[in-house]
């Protein structure tokens, strides 16, 4: 039963990518309670009012978690360490954490244009950008669809493919009961900081029938011009076969001692972490992404 609750957490964490299929109009929830306190502010983004928090100065980088995740939950260990050097501002997306849901479909694409909404709030005209399972389709998507704000991209944990992904790992996502989930470390951060704590269960729903589970047309994800490390587990959701096709993409992966020009986009592969264990190799995150990040 306990392997059972890790591999049905990790399903559930798992972000794929995305379709470009446009979002239902939001509706602000008039019935929503005043949200625990906490360190950071609020933006009003398309109908949604998010929780975001700005950490120490320097050149911004946007984080953006995973399914059922907050900051805290996802991010809290790797916020400390990048921000020692940058700006970090860590969102949470619609639905999560102290953010509250509305009516509309969690989608990656509206998630990617609210961070875009609050990007324009804070007068940031370009940032890197560090996505997570579910956030690195929202982080592909903010990619894409406003190619200006992303200066450098790093997708953690997200298959660019349904063909990317594990085997079965779609039909599990999808067959998960949210009662199942209720017991994780993922529901208790819910209750702690959701201003509709009742609604866990809309929630898994809801990402159950994200846009993501599709995954992304390779002709359109090539049209990213930022540069791109693409980061996974050697047990991860994502492939490690999937990883080596994502470096191509990109330019990435030719014989580096020739002398001509390396390709500006990288892959990196933790040994022995998997999807979930990703969230505690927050040194190692630290470590490989911030040379990245520092080229120009």
């Amino acid at each position: 039963m306990r392997n059972l609750m890790k591999i049905l957490t990790l399903a559930a964490l798992v972000a794929l990518t995305t379709s470009t299929t446009a979002p239902a109009p939001a509706h602000a929830d008039s019935k929503a309670k005043t949200p625990p306190p906490g360190p950071g502010a609020y933006a009003d983004v398309n109908g949604l009012k998010m929780y975001y928090e700005v950490h120490g100065k320097g050149r911004p980088l946007v984080l953006l978690h995973g399914a059922f995740c907050t900051i805290d939950a996802c991010f809290g260990q790797l916020v400390k360490l990048l921000s020692k050097s940058r700006q970090v501002i860590a969102v949470e997306l619609q639905g999560h954490g102290r953010t509250a849901d509305i009516d509309r479909p969690l989608s990656t694409v509206s998630m990617a244009d609210d961070v875009a909404a609050l990007l324009g709030k804070l007068k940031i005209a370009s940032a890197d950008v560090y996505g997570y399972s579910m956030g690195g389709g929202v982080a592909t998507q903010l990619a894409m669809r406003h190619p200006a704000l992303v200066r450098r991209l790093v997708i953690a944990g997200a298959a660019l493919t349904k063909e990317g992904s594990q085997p079965g790992m779609i039909e599990m996502i999808r067959s998960i009961k949210p009662e199942m989930l209720e017991q994780s470390p993922f529901h208790d951060a819910y209750k702690k900081t959701s201003p509709h704590p009742e609604k866990f269960r809309t929630l898994v729903k809801k990402v159950q029938g994200l846009d993501s589970l599709e995954g992304f047309k390779l002709d359109e994800v090539r049209k990213i011009k930022a540069p791109v490390l693409f980061l996974l587990g050697d047990a991860d959701g994502p492939t490690v076969e999937h990883g080596a096709q994502v470096l191509r993409l990109f330019g990435g992966g030719a014989f580096g001692d020739t002398g001509a020009p390396r390709a500006k986009s990288q892959l990196a592969i933790l040994p022995g972490t998997s999807h979930v264990d990703l969230i505690n190799r927050a040194e190692w995150i630290a470590l490989l992404i911030t040379p990245f990040l520092d080229a120009n």
